[in-house]
């Protein structure tokens, strides 16, 4: 199952720094980001790609159903990100004008490795 994870920030008169170095436990092979959301993205899971969601903007909803259990997960800090396991069918919605998703992935893009039949319970 999906799960929420604390990101390590520092805060000086300069600002917040936070970073992903240790909370991670894959090497990044594809970035991407999205922005000016006009319907529900998502609506599928993967055979092998691992994905971090961060909202560093705004805020959004990501529902998630791993085959057992089902769990919506809400993106409004930006020290917090989300870790997608392949087999996390989920749907991402509900974002606010301003929300500018983050996705970190353990795989490049490969159509083959999406699975957009959802789980039947």
């Amino acid at each position: 199952m999906a799960r929420k994870i604390k990101l390590k920030s520092f805060k000086d008169e300069r600002g917040i720094l936070t970073v992903l170095d240790k909370e991670i436990k894959f090497k990044f092979k594809r970035v991407y980001y999205i922005y000016d959301i006009l319907k529900k993205r998502g609506g599928h899971r993967h055979k092998k790609n691992t994905q971090v969601l961060i909202a560093v903007n705004g805020k959004c909803k990501i529902f998630v159903n791993d085959g057992k259990n089902k769990k919506n997960f809400f993106l409004d800090k930006k020290n917090e990100c989300l870790v997608l396991n392949p087999r996390d069918w989920h749907t991402i919605e509900k974002f606010s004008k301003d929300c500018i998703l983050l996705v970190l992935c353990s795989e490049k893009y490969q159509k083959k490795d999406y699975i957009v039949t959802p789980y039947k319970n």
